[in-house]
């Protein structure tokens, strides 16, 4: 977690699960938690407002009991339970979300998935490896590795996240351009319903005509659906070859115009990571807006593609390619968002996509909108992730507010989302949805909400699985 509570704050905790409840726990042989340390941790995950909450003692939200799993059919006996006793599940594995959609709501169950951390098997001839849910990242990469494949998966939140957490919540890694992103790696899952019925979906081939795919159903509905237990996911071969290369732009706007070209050119680098001036500064101390560029793999096809990425920054200016080093080192370093909201400076990130031709409206109006807001110190941007028609936009705001940080929060979330959907952009690219921007989804997704609804309502009647995230099934934040 960011931040841990301070010794002794805690306090008089909220009275745990109904205690019919934990004898029906007991009685299925379930390892459970009411203890108030335990409680309080997994009432929060890495979304920032609750930041500062901790650092003052305030527990954010009580969950009655965690239940840790450590099989699949542990958690469909518990989701039987819970459908009798009607009491909310929140999937939980490594809690590194940032918008609140690990959060388990006051009286529910925090539902702590990390003991299934089993290597299943891997298919060397094919290229595959199936996993339980709840193991960690770097765990996988490991094992794959020492066997001469990658899973190609590197979220900003390596080190914390599982591999149910990368599905649930429809994640991205740093070197998506190459690898591809979560949803394109999944081959199969497991899943429990809230029935507490276990289903297996795909896994059969590297894709099928046998109606609508229903492995991509599960991937991002961050446990509102159904809890993924096992997942399959395809591999590649680990590289034999990087190259890396730094350009400077004399605006963020030419700098996207490359980035397309590249990506329309069918050239797909690892890492293509362009920033505005105001990060190219604070990242890499250059003056203009910088694009960082590296790919691995067969030597032959990363030349090309380093090539097509020459060409196309020709008229940019080169620089020192060891500026791909130094994003590397830091690449992961939050540990500067605790300290900032602990001195009441809100901070967070917001990424969305866009098509290539609304991307630079989009840009101008969010940090505008973002600038324009009393207490706004900061609205700066960079580009992520790239396709063949649009790219992710990953803006980064900063405020100190004289007082209410959380209505300023709101208010800077609001605005650049309504910029964003104004623009006819996506709400998020890769951090889901969560709590933080469940109030928008309807609108979002527009008609097509009312098929998310429905299906929410046949697959979890009872609205036990994670009610508020993604903005269904209970009250949004």
């Amino acid at each position: 977690m960011p931040n841990d509570y301070p010794a002794g704050s805690l306090g008089e905790a909220p009275e745990p699960a109904p205690a019919a409840f934990l004898a029906d726990l007991d009685g299925a042989g379930l390892s459970y938690d009411i203890t108030t340390q335990a409680r309080a941790e997994h009432g929060r995950d890495w979304w920032p407002l609750s930041i500062a909450d901790v650092a003052r003692g305030r527990v954010p939200h009580w969950p009655g009991v965690v239940v840790r799993a450590a099989s699949t059919r542990d958690v469909s006996a518990l989701l039987r339970i819970a459908s009798v006793h009607r009491i909310p599940v929140t999937p939980q594995g490594g809690r590194s979300g940032v918008v609140g959609g690990a959060v388990a709501p006051d009286g529910g169950v925090a539902l702590d998935l990390t003991g299934l951390n089993r290597i299943i098997s891997l298919d060397e001839v094919s290229g595959l490896v199936t996993v339980e849910a709840g193991t960690f990242g770097p765990e996988l990469e490991a094992y794959v590795n020492q066997r001469g494949w990658t899973v190609g998966h590197f979220p900003q939140s390596f080190d914390l996240a599982t591999v149910g957490g990368w599905l649930a919540c429809r994640g991205a890694g740093q070197y998506s351009n190459r690898y591809g992103k979560i949803e394109d790696i999944v081959r199969g899952l497991s899943v429990v319903l809230a029935s507490g019925d276990v289903v297996k979906l795909g896994g059969r081939g590297p894709r099928q005509a046998v109606g609508p795919d229903l492995v991509q159903l599960f991937v991002g509905s961050e446990g509102t659906l159904g809890v993924i237990t096992e997942a399959t996911l395809v591999l590649r071969r680990t590289p034999s070859c990087e190259r890396r290369a730094a350009y400077g732009f004399a605006s963020f706007d030419e700098g996207l115009e490359a980035c397309r070209r590249i990506l329309q050119r069918d050239a797909h680098p690892a890492v293509l990571r362009l920033y505005d001036e105001a990060e190219s500064q604070r990242n890499f101390e250059v003056g203009p807006c910088a694009l960082i560029v590296l790919d691995e793999g067969e030597k032959l096809l990363v030349d090309a593609t380093m090539q097509v990425v020459a060409e196309e920054c020709r008229d940019a200016q080169v620089l020192d390619d060891a500026l791909v080093g130094r994003w590397l080192a830091h690449r992961n370093d939050v540990s500067a968002l605790a300290p900032l909201w602990e001195h009441d400076i809100v901070v967070d990130t917001i990424e969305v996509a866009g098509a290539w031709s609304t991307l630079a409206r989009m840009r101008e109006l969010v940090t505008s909108e973002l600038t324009a807001l009393p207490s706004t110190m900061v609205a700066s941007v960079h580009q992520s992730h790239a396709y063949l028609d649009g790219a992710c936009l990953y803006f980064t705001f900063a405020g100190k507010p004289e007082a209410d940080p959380a209505g300023y929060y709101r208010s800077a979330w609001d605005v650049a989302t309504r910029a964003v959907l104004d623009s006819g952009g996506a709400l998020s690219h890769h951090h889901g949805v969560g709590r933080n921007r469940s109030r928008f989804v309807a609108e979002a997704l527009a008609s097509a909400f009312p098929v998310l609804t429905s299906l929410k309502r046949t697959l979890d009647p009872l609205n036990i699985m994670n009610p508020g995230a993604l903005g269904i099934g209970g009250e949004p934040w």
